[in-house]
């Protein structure tokens, strides 16, 4: 993993040196987990949580930090009940138990609890045990107790809430109950609820973060599902959570993504400046209407923090790159120096300004609707545009990332000049 302390040594070739000519028990450094693990899959630090929550893609390690947090801890205290909770009975088995990450595979010989199958339980040499539940069977948790417990893949559970319930009433056994969740990121209520709580420690991860998977497959995943919502879910780890009432919804864009246009007839260029240096970003997104009359999003060109004249030639690069024939502005906050700047990184820029009269929601309903009659599409994925679009409330209103939408608001402006028109437009934008 890129934290571990392993991989600090192995970018310090004099650190390495002194380290390796130390006397050690080498055998003993196989079996340190500290050693080779991620900062991230230890424990928190400090006393005062009640849950350790790790939202992290496929890949990153979590069953093995799960698996190595009981061993420890099961090695450490005879007296210590565990209970490890699966999505089904078998996959606890499957995984958690029997998987080559789980805990009898990470464990060493000497120390490697006894599996009883028939019980669905693990016993340590220690005395400490460990037994296997399931997110199917909520009833199963009435009436054990325990001290911690490991609880996999919870976004998976059939019975997320009442198996959670049932679990927290038993968890009461020795001065810190504790429960680690491993999970896959999914916007069930539950998992919000234990990302926002006041006792929880959260961690992520992506899967990109674990350097033991093989190049060829993190490539191939991130190649094919890199910015989309199931890459940010199940490669990047992201929670990606749906607003009430939004004009787009994350379904809706998946399905409108294509890896191409089939002709295109026309480019335009939208832009929404910000109204000052150093605050929002300079929406910036290039619109293809092809040949076939749907629209296309080609390019997420936006900036951030970037004086006007450095705003004005990322629009004038963005236009170039897709040999747009019109730029379309927004001059509601800079008015005539909007046009000045952008004329300036290109006095033969093809510029149409316009006046906003309406609100961003309001202008952005009649491109949300040609998304829904499947006449808009993009060309790949715009995680943080698509992210302002989910962001976006009908009837006005908005609950996305960062103070404005700047990047959804310039793609409004471009998919209207390509697909809507001025004329249609009516009362909402002024031609200056």
């Amino acid at each position: 993993m890129s934290g571990s302390r392993a991989r600090v040594l192995a970018r310090d070739a004099a650190a390495a040196r002194g380290w390796v000519q130390q006397p050690r028990d080498w055998r003993a450094v196989l079996a340190d987990w500290p050693f080779w693990a991620d900062p991230r899959q230890l424990p928190p630090a400090g006393s005062d949580w009640r849950v350790w929550l790790m939202l992290a893609g496929r890949g990153f390690g979590k069953t093995r930090a799960g698996a190595e947090w009981v061993r420890g801890l099961a090695e450490a205290d005879g007296s210590l009940r565990i209970a490890l909770v699966g999505a089904t009975r078998a996959e606890a088995r499957a995984v958690m138990v029997e998987g080559e990450s789980g805990l009898l595979a990470i464990s060493p010989l000497a120390t490697r609890p006894r599996w009883e199958p028939s019980r669905g339980r693990l016993v340590w040499r220690s005395g400490a045990q460990a037994f296997v539940y399931s997110g199917e069977n909520p009833e199963s948790l009435r009436g054990p107790q325990h001290h911690v417990a490991w609880c996999d893949e919870l976004a998976k559970w059939a019975y997320p809430q009442g198996t959670w319930d049932t679990l927290a009433m038993g968890l009461r056994l020795g001065a810190r109950p504790r429960a680690l969740v491993t999970t896959t990121p999914r916007p069930t209520a539950l998992v919000k609820a234990l990302r926002d709580g006041a006792d929880t420690v959260v961690v992520t991860g992506r899967t990109a973060d674990n350097r033991m998977l093989p190049a060829a497959f993190v490539a191939a995943v991130t190649a094919a599902y890199g910015g989309t919502r199931l890459g940010r879910q199940e490669l990047d780890g992201e929670l990606i959570e749906e607003v009430a009432g939004a004009l787009w919804t994350r379904g809706a864009l998946e399905a409108c993504r294509v890896r191409s246009v089939p002709d295109v007839a026309r480019v335009v260029v939208g832009v929404d400046p910000p109204a000052g240096v150093g605050g929002d970003a300079c929406g910036i997104v290039a619109v293809a209407r092809g040949r076939d009359g749907k629209a296309y999003v080609l390019e997420d060109a936006s900036v951030a923090g970037m004086t006007p004249e450095g705003w004005a030639r990322a629009v004038v690069a963005c236009a170039a790159r897709h040999g747009a024939d019109k730029v379309v502005a927004e001059a509601n906050q800079g008015g005539a120096m909007v046009g000045s700047v952008l004329r300036a990184a290109d006095a033969g820029l093809s510029l149409r300004l316009v006046h906003a009269t309406r609100g961003k929601s309001a202008r952005a309903e009649p491109v949300a609707t040609l998304y829904e009659a499947g006449r808009a599409f993009h060309v790949g994925a715009f995680p943080a545009l698509e992210d302002e679009l989910c962001g976006l409330v009908c009837g006005g209103g908005y609950e996305g990332p960062g103070r404005s939408p700047d990047r959804a608001d310039a793609l409004v402006w471009a998919m209207t000049e390509v697909m809507l028109g001025a004329a249609r437009v009516g009362p909402s934008v002024r031609v200056l």
